[in-house]
């Protein structure tokens, strides 16, 4: 089994026949203040999407959501702290955190112009041996100790371009070094989740492996998932324009597996800083030429009158930098599915996203790990563990990712649901 088949492995997908149900819960506001706002294109005023929103000389951040939108939330004690806000191929802003007010903030970055001399001796020449550097100095350029993380994952379901699921969770992470061979371990603080099952054609999808289908993004702490020593040679990489990030030019690499090869790889980009020969993000997306193939990489079971079939399967990950230290900051995943029914004119089209972003993190001194049960398994089904949904305030002083209006309108037609529910209505365990 290749490693690309045991990535994808990661991301099952369990497929069922359940009733309507919905689901409650209450909320635990705290003390802290929050600030709102978007970032957009200093020219156009388009929205950018994946901007990492954080307090300066502190491990506080966010990132927006696809709207450009995001919500800071910032503890009361700090003084006189500082926002920066950057975005791949932009130059970033720093912002006085006074300056801002806690609704309706517009933040616009400017497009960095790179302008790179035409003889460039220390530019690289060889676009493998500078992504083979770079996983080699893994050790040098990335967060050397165990580290303690709080970050907020999300889960959302779509029929089509209709909102039908939408878990989050708040979870602490303890990472390991990167040089270290041990696995991370996750372990669940509080989630909650909304179902709007009429939507689903009693179908429900669930995805397992919660936290860690996006954990197991992070390349350069599992780089096996994606090049090996053996695998990288069945790559062509190439060179693309040069682009910046924080103010640092960034070198872009493509990658796609070469075309004498069958078997499902990837294709993507990597953007690597040409100072420290560091990772600082990926796209990339798996080759689903093969559809039947592609279909038992990912689903784990169906119903017995459905074919099911990726159409689309994509990731994503962002490293952040503190003291020239860097470390997992974001990542996402993207799976679209088709359903075939028998006996039926048309099909279905799912698409499932789940993502996580880093909030805040603190050495882990003592290098603490919680207790086996504790611990949120590999196999986990978030959409089982979580309870319900809430008010706004359920969150308190934890940084999420902004809701999408259309993830947003969906919340609020199953709260007013729940709210016409009679006494002795759906379990809200």
């Amino acid at each position: 089994m290749n490693k690309a088949w045991t990535f994808a492995m990661q991301f099952c997908l369990i497929l069922l026949l359940v009733p309507f149900m919905l689901t409650a819960q209450e909320s635990q506001p705290q003390a802290y203040t929050q600030y709102k706002g978007e970032v957009v294109d200093a020219e156009n005023g388009k929205p950018l999407v994946f901007a990492s929103v954080s307090l300066e000389n502190n491990n506080i951040s966010t990132v927006t959501n696809t709207d450009g939108e995001f919500s800071l939330k910032v503890p009361n004690d700090l003084q006189d702290p500082r926002v920066q806000v950057s975005f791949l191929g932009y130059t970033s802003k720093v912002i006085p955190l006074a300056s801002l007010r806690q609704e309706e903030n517009t933040i616009a970055l400017e497009i960095a112009i790179t302008e790179l001399p035409e003889v460039n001796i220390s530019a690289p020449r060889n676009a493998v041996v500078l992504v083979k550097e770079t996983l080699r100095n893994k050790g040098a350029n990335y967060v050397s100790d165990p580290t303690l993380m709080t970050a907020f994952y999300r889960e959302t379901i779509k029929r089509r371009r209709r909102n039908v699921s939408l878990s989050e969770a708040v979870v602490n992470i303890y990472k390991t070094p990167y040089t270290a061979s041990r696995n991370d371990v996750v372990e669940l603080y509080k989630a909650r989740k909304s179902t709007d099952y009429s939507k689903l054609d009693t179908l429900v999808l669930k995805l397992q492996g919660g936290p860690y289908n996006t954990l197991f993004v992070d390349i350069m702490k599992y780089p096996d998932y994606l090049f090996t020593d053996d695998s990288i040679d069945a790559y062509d990489f190439s060179f693309d324009r040069s682009t910046r990030i924080n103010d640092q030019l960034v070198y872009v690499v493509n990658f796609k597996q070469r075309p004498e090869i069958a078997e499902p790889m990837y294709e993507g980009k990597l953007y690597i800083e040409a100072e420290q020969k560091v990772l600082t993000s990926a796209i990339f997306s798996l080759n689903i030429t093969n559809r039947e193939q592609a279909s038992r990489m990912f689903v784990r079971k169906k119903p017995q009158n459905a074919d099911v079939f990726p159409t689309q399967v994509a990731y994503r990950v962002d490293y952040m930098n503190k003291g020239g230290k860097w470390y997992y900051g974001y990542s996402n995943v993207f799976l679209e599915f088709k359903i075939d029914w028998d006996r039926k004119l048309f099909n279905s089209v799912y698409s499932l996203t789940c993502e996580m972003a880093v909030t805040d993190w603190v050495v882990n001194t003592e290098g603490d790990l919680p207790k086996g049960k504790q611990r949120l398994r590999p196999s986990v089904i978030l959409a089982d563990e979580a309870s319900g949904f809430s008010d706004p305030d359920f969150w308190g002083e934890y940084n999420i990712i902004e809701p999408e209006k259309s993830i947003e309108s969906a919340i609020r037609k199953i709260q007013r649901q729940l709210k016409r529910e009679p006494s002795g209505g759906p379990d809200t365990r």
